[in-house]
């Protein structure tokens, strides 16, 4: 008589090495590192190069925000690797699975430029009319280095974490659709203070996060959505700009100016 054969347990979706208590060693490090050092180089500007201004008027030049997170930036980016590295010795980019996407880059560039197209969800919700974050678009200067940083190390750190170590932990032990849910509200939620708190503005970047995630669930590839975010901030750059006469003149940015 044949045994009837011994079930055998489905291989999760995602197997990342690392564990879901280092993913929130990340996000403390990152939190921890931004505070720190925003205040060293507050504090640093005012007693070296600008005695007679106020914390507050500091606080919103763009070049030392912009030197503050490219800062903790430096820090994080660190920890991964030797996160993945030396604690977990596998390669850092084959680990997150970067998995560059070669002749598919034009075409995730331009998924990341259609949608651009859920910002128009604002003409039918409670868009905030000024927030903080535009204070750092009150100089042409100021505006292009944000938009640099926008579509480069902006949205590469945040693909790195978000698409890359969180959603493959949530996705090991909750599957693929909440990983992608749950990987988009965090990413939602950070940007929620430079929006001023406003839920209409976070809901919309937490549905960017939704693609953002989708791609890479689908694609296996951080570098995927990483292209995507590209393009989609690539695009929003040029839009504002265009609209605005290269950023010279910010009251015509209309439906853009919220989402910076």
């Amino acid at each position: 008589m044949s045994l009837p054969p011994v079930p055998v347990a489905a291989a999760p979706v995602e197997n990342p090495v690392w564990s879901g208590w280092d993913v929130l060693q990340i996000a403390g490090l990152a939190l921890g590192s931004a505070f720190i050092l925003q205040a060293i180089i507050l504090f640093g500007a005012k007693r070296f190069v600008y005695p007679h201004a106020t914390l507050r008027d500091l606080t919103q030049k763009a070049v030392l925000a912009i030197l503050a997170q490219l800062l903790a930036y430096v820090v994080v980016a660190i920890f991964m690797v030797t996160l993945v590295e030396g604690k977990y010795h596998v390669r850092f980019w084959q680990a997150i699975r970067w998995n560059w996407p070669g002749n598919a880059m034009l075409k995730l560039l331009g998924l990341g430029v259609l949608t651009v197209a859920l910002d128009f969800l604002g003409r039918f919700l409670p868009m905030p009319k000024n927030t903080p974050f535009e204070q750092f678009f009150a100089r042409p200067l100021d505006a292009y280095m944000i938009s640099v940083f926008a579509i480069t190390l902006g949205p590469l750190m945040e693909e790195l974490f978000f698409r890359g170590f969180l959603y493959p932990v949530i996705a090991r032990r909750l599957g693929v659709v909440w990983g992608v849910v749950l990987t988009a509200l965090p990413f939602g939620l950070i940007h929620s203070v430079q929006y001023g708190n406003a839920w209409s503005a976070v809901l919309i970047v937490c549905l960017v996060g939704v693609v953002l995630t989708t791609v890479r669930a689908v694609t296996k590839s951080v570098a995927a959505s990483f292209l995507v975010h590209v393009g989609y901030n690539g695009t929003l750059m040029f839009l504002a700009a265009l609209a605005t006469d290269g950023f010279r003149h910010m009251d015509k940015a209309g439906m853009f100016l919220w989402r910076f």
